[in-house]
């Protein structure tokens, strides 16, 4: 008798990959200024795994997101979390997000610095057998790392590891008497010295990305601005007196300085109609090597049958129509226009600029310059003359193709600090 065998196969289960979501910001109050990092780690159903924080001394905004992204990686690894896992990182920082995707290239050697140590530590998951994708997401949904980034930007430090029901703080207060917090030692990668030990970055000059690189100069100053006239559209239009002259080459020297930075795009200068605009903005293009063009909208609010009158005399005999010429934005002087009327033309000369793409210097004046400022944050246009816009000043502005766009900084006036 022949007996027959049966053969048992057993398949092995199929291990699961652990998806897991990196959350990072940071941010810097001056941009350089003081700043600090927040990172979480999640678990892709939005378990909470690992938070971290802390203050990095003086450096920019681009730097601070950098570590963000950089400490939420090492949290991974620190929790012994990366093999064979899928590894979302979520950031609002759309510079890192593309430039680590590789897709854009990196200039500032600070940002490369940077950039080869998050790619380091990404290598390490990978060949533990992780993968690590990065996706930009909207400010607001990136809450959770923004607010620990302002704990960082305070003083705080933190360290916190969750694990099922239980949470090890470890997390110091760098802002105390003095004393250092007792040094945490991570499983992976270096120990970080305190803030007070070391400044994390060398960068102190602000560089420009994006799509459209916004550069608004107010003009420099004349008679008029020294004697505190209103001066608008249709008005006397006095030319810079001799300050404003060397004010209008030292702002264009400091936007040549800028540029060439940031690295090369197209350049474009435009100028409002005003002299004293075309003035400054004439300084620019000839410091950057192109022609200017004049865009009436770009304009200063034309005051009507105020221009001329100094601010003082309004004040005195003047003074209730004065503050409805300043909150309300439908009164408007005889002659003049009122600020909607403002806003409007100001707005679309916005879009004119943008829509240019790579480098665009405007040399315009102090409402325009609120009016983008008022357009880009959401400001009631009331807020905006909170926003100080020295004359000669820069502001700067960040456009992406997908619609968002980031204050680079506001009213820089250092290169007029050497002058007499």
């Amino acid at each position: 008798m022949t007996g027959s065998t049966h053969k048992t196969t057993t398949r092995m289960p199929t291990a699961r990959r652990r998806h897991l979501v990196v959350e990072a910001d940071g941010g810097s109050r001056g941009n350089p200024g003081v700043a600090g990092y927040g990172a979480l780690v999640r678990e892709v159903d939005g378990t909470l795994l690992a938070e971290r924080a802390a203050p990095l001394g003086t450096a920019s905004n681009n730097v601070a997101e950098y570590t963000g992204l950089i400490e939420g990686l090492r949290a991974v690894l620190d929790l012994g979390l990366a093999a064979g896992a899928t590894i979302e990182v979520r950031m609002d920082s759309k510079l890192v997000v593309e430039q680590m995707s590789g897709r854009w290239k990196i200039k500032h050697e600070d940002m490369r610095r940077l950039a080869r140590q998050a790619q380091e530590f990404v290598d390490t998951i990978e060949a533990d057998g992780g993968t690590v994708s990065y996706t930009w997401i909207p400010r607001e949904d990136n809450a959770a790392a923004d607010a620990l980034s302002n704990v960082g930007m305070d003083g705080e430090t933190v360290r916190r590891d969750h694990s099922g029901d239980t949470t090890e703080d470890h997390s110091g207060d760098t802002a105390g008497s003095g004393a250092h917090p007792e040094r945490v030692q991570p499983t992976f990668g270096e120990v970080k010295a305190p803030v007070s030990d070391e400044v994390f970055s060398t960068e102190t000059d602000p560089t420009l990305e994006g799509s459209c690189r916004l550069i608004l100069v107010r003009h420099g100053v004349t008679d008029f601005t020294r004697s505190h006239k209103l001066d608008g559209r249709g008005g006397s239009n006095p030319p810079l007196n001799e300050d404003g002259l060397a004010q209008a080459a030292a702002a264009a020297g400091a936007v040549k300085r800028l540029v060439d930075r940031s690295g090369p795009t197209p350049i474009q200068v435009v100028t409002s109609s005003l002299t004293r605009a075309m003035q400054t903005g004439g300084a620019v293009a000839d410091a950057l090597g192109v022609s200017p063009e004049v865009d009436r909208d770009w304009d200063e609010q034309a005051f009507g049958d105020w221009d001329g009158a100094t601010m003082a005399d309004l004040v005195t005999h003047s003074g209730a129509e004065l503050l409805a010429l300043r909150q309300d934005p439908a009164y408007a002087r005889p002659g003049g226009e009122s600020r909607t009327q403002l806003m409007s033309r100001v707005t679309a000369a916005l879009g004119r600029a943008v829509a240019r793409g790579g480098t665009v210097v405007v040399a315009t004046h102090r409402l325009p310059v609120m009016m983008v400022l008022s357009q880009v944050l959401g400001l009631d246009s009331n807020r905006a003359w909170s926003i100080a816009t020295a004359p000669a000043s820069l502001t700067a502005f960040e456009f992406w193709p997908d619609g968002g766009v980031q204050v680079a900084f506001v009213n820089d006036t250092h290169h007029l600090h050497d002058l007499t």
